[in-house]
């Protein structure tokens, strides 16, 4: 089909009904065979209670026991679904998944309310979205049928193949096939698919790249709508061009997004911080082919050594800021104090001129360079003039990092490791707004957290401003951590004997465990622990508090269009405000209110747009919207995650047989993980496997314990382990631990699994 179940609701309005004709026309379809199946899909949904139609037309039906959700399997069979509204996950048996595969978004009917130790279970109503059109894949004959075993074993069922493709039987050493699914599940009737061509497993750094990409349906991408760079009058706009500014550069690849640059001023009681961000919201039309084509790619991508960006060049080259060269920009004046808290702001289109562009190298050699050094390095040649501006941007910096720690931002030292095929991924986006943590980061060291701290600040200010003025902005949303969940790794880090500060109530917060997890010997695995119940960002029409960035008002991001859509977004309103707002109830009114500065807040009481201007905008930010940017920044997540975890599996191919020192980093009844160095990758080693012993898994303290020996594992302990296998593809390293000479294989009178909670 054209179109999906969602695409089909997403174009129904909430309180009224909508023709056919014009459902038809929302979804673009024209062909007889095309309006045939949205007649079969309506009466399908019609059955199932989604919608209804009458003569007025076909309108949705309101039921709040249908819940939107996305499926999340494992390879054991079990399923959850992820509610989209943030409530609790409801588990879903194998028999009420009604064809639903993992990733699939869908609507959930909670069937019995959970405990409080047990989750709600529901059923699988009605499959609004499928997540995979194709897979990766090992060719199989088992009995009479051809068949297609999914690498991802989250989904749980084999595809059927024609006969044709047996050529593609080869061993998965080999080859593996992407599968393009023909005919999803219908009744009792199996999955039907066929081979579009073959991958090679083990052919080099291209091929991984290839397979990352096919695996992620990133392989064939569609080309930008033909559009023309827009050409800005730069004379309109305030000219800051005399304002020494830098361009601090992330990432090398001729890709990679384009960034804000930065200057500084002196104040009489602080200082004033600019911010510079690309105007690529004046060069793309709201609403145009392009804009629309942008909120559908959403993301620019980076898969190691390479981007996937989402603009078009021209518009890259267009904007991007060239040092000695007058440009586009749009600034924001932020007037910090003396300790760097942010007390007055302003913004304007503008056009400035970079003075020099600075990297990680030069901020090496600036940190290696001695104080009173008479020659400057080669790194630092090109910025020598700029260095007193270079070296107060760090200490500015320096001050907002450790205020926003102080607020209840995390940073946690987590990030990804520099591996071979990593490349750019291993360098942090200067908001890292995904998840509910930052890599922790040295101003001083890295442009990434020189830059990030910078654009917290401008991100805040368009976030109390649109609240203020109540524009449809899109703001970036993080809650604070669940409690009970803090608490249990608060109770793990005392059972590992940390020294920990509870408050009267026995709790402790998530900054006062990241500080105190930093200073233990055990602090990366404790970290992990941590990382689990900080609450991910999420997008949103409304405005709210953001732990990550310390704003308990409102944050927009803006500062970043080259990366994010809801970033264009923002500047497009931004743009629109600047250009068409009204700064006074009429042309009879002599005195004009700033109204891009937070002078205006709570000043303003006429409408500062028409209704011609503002109703394009808010018609657009629909629920469906925010939920393509969240889902395609989690998409985000997965395709990074898969990346680091093939790159780390291929880096322990060669160390088969070798024995290592490695850290556990998790323990449960089944086995514990341990993390090598220096990749941190992580392999399991089954209980199954320790024959010295028959060990009980004691979650409380996070350790397996043997009866006999009385020999623990527990989170963060040091042990030897052999790497024994690695599957690259489904990135999984087998190990086995090293038991001390002389052991006695033990043979327990029960040898079931338990679940013992008892201390020792």
């Amino acid at each position: 089909m054209k179109f999906t179940v969602a695409d089909l609701i997403e174009q129904l309005p909430q309180q009224e009904p909508l023709s056919l004709s014009k459902l038809e026309k929302g979804l673009g379809l024209s062909t007889k065979a095309d309006k045939e199946q949205l007649r079969i899909a309506l009466t399908a949904l019609a059955r199932a209670g989604v919608l209804e139609e009458a003569d007025e037309g076909i309108s949705r039906v309101e039921d709040e026991g249908l819940i939107e959700a996305r499926l999340r399997c494992s390879s054991k069979g079990f399923c959850f679904a992820l509610r989209e509204d943030g409530g609790e996950d409801i588990y879903i048996r194998d028999n009420q998944l009604n064809h639903a595969w993992n990733g699939d978004r869908v609507l959930v009917r909670v069937t019995r309310e959970g405990g409080r130790r047990r989750s709600p279970e529901g059923g699988v109503q009605c499959i609004l979205q499928r997540n995979t059109t194709s897979l990766l894949a090992q060719v199989e004959q088992q009995n009479d049928l051809l068949v297609a075993v999914p690498l991802d074993d989250r989904l749980l069922t084999a595809i059927n193949l024609p006969a044709g493709d047996s050529e593609h039987l080869k061993p998965a050493t080999e080859a593996v096939v992407e599968v393009k699914v023909d005919r999803y599940p219908v009744g009792q009737l199996a999955p039907e698919g066929h081979v579009a061509r073959s991958l090679a497993v083990n052919a080099g750094p291209e091929a991984d790249l290839d397979l990352l990409l096919t695996k992620h349906g990133l392989r064939e991408l569609p080309a930008a709508p033909k559009s023309t760079a827009k050409a800005l009058e730069l004379k309109s706009r305030d000219d800051l061009s005399a304002l020494p500014t830098l361009v601090l550069q992330l990432w090398g690849s001729a890709e990679a997004p384009l960034l804000p640059a930065v200057s500084l001023e002196s104040l009489e009681n602080g200082q004033r911080l600019w911010v510079h961000a690309p105007a690529i919201a004046e060069r793309v039309g709201f609403g145009s082919a392009l804009d629309l084509f942008l909120r559908e790619r959403s993301e620019a991508l980076c898969v190691g050594e390479s981007w996937l960006p989402y603009l078009p060049s021209a518009t890259t080259k267009a904007a991007a800021f060239k040092t000695g060269t007058p440009a586009a920009a749009l600034s924001v004046a932020l007037d910090l104090n003396a300790e760097g808290q942010l007390e007055h702001f302003r913004f304007c289109r503008s056009t400035i001129s970079a003075d020099g562009l600075v990297d990680t190298k030069a901020l090496q050699a600036l940190a290696d360079r001695k104080p009173k050094a008479r020659t400057t390095p080669a790194a630092l040649k090109g910025l020598k003039d700029q260095l007193p501006l270079l070296e107060q941007l760090i200490a500015l910096a320096q001050t907002l990092r450790q205020n926003r720690l102080s607020q209840g931002s995390i940073d946690l030292d987590l990030g990804i490791p520099n591996l071979e095929g990593l490349a750019e991924l291993a360098i942090p986006e200067p908001d890292e707004r995904r998840q509910g943590w930052m890599v922790q980061l040295d101003p001083a060291l890295s442009t990434a957290g020189l830059l990030r701290e910078m654009v917290l600040q401008a991100h805040r200010a368009l976030g109390r401003h649109m609240a203020a003025l109540e524009l449809p902005a899109i703001y970036a949303l993080n809650g604070a951590p669940d409690a009970e969940a803090l608490n249990d790794v608060a109770k793990a880090a005392l059972a590992l004997e940390i020294p920990l500060e509870l408050s009267a109530d026995g709790n402790a917060s998530a900054q006062e465990l990241a500080v105190a997890f930093a200073a233990s010997d055990r602090a990366r695995v404790l970290q992990q622990q941590l990382r689990d119940p900080l609450k991910p960002v999420s997008l949103s029409a409304e405005p709210g508090s953001n732990t990550l960035a310390a704003e308990d008002k409102a944050y927009a991001p803006w500062c970043c269009a080259a990366l994010h859509y809801a970033d264009l977004w923002n500047q497009h309103l931004l743009v629109l405000l600047m250009s068409e707002g009204k700064d006074r109830p009429s042309v009879r009114h002599k005195t004009r209110v700033d109204i891009t500065s937070d002078e205006s807040h709570g000043v303003i009481d006429w409408p500062l747009l028409t209704a011609s201007q503002l109703s394009p905008v808010e018609e657009a930010l629909t629920g469906a919207l925010l939920h393509r940017l969240n889902e395609r920044g989690r998409f985000v997540s997965e395709l990074q995650g898969d990346a680091l975890a093939m790159a780390q599996a291929r880096q322990a191919e060669p160390l088969v047989g070798q024995t290592l020192t490695g850290t556990i980093s998790g323990v449960q009844s089944y086995g514990f993980f341990v993390e090598v160095p220096p990749s941190h990758v992580e392999g399991l080693v089954h209980v199954s496997s320790l024959k010295d012993d028959w060990y009980e898994y004691r979650s409380r303290q996070n350790k397996l314990v043997g009866r006999k020996n009385r020999r623990a594992y527990m989170l963060g302990d040091q042990v030897e382990v052999t790497i024994q296998k690695v599957d690259v593809l489904r990135h999984q390293i087998d190990l086995a631990v090293v038991l001390p000479e002389g052991y006695e294989e033990f043979s327990p009178d029960d040898s079931s699994d338990t679940d013992a909670d008892g201390e020792d």
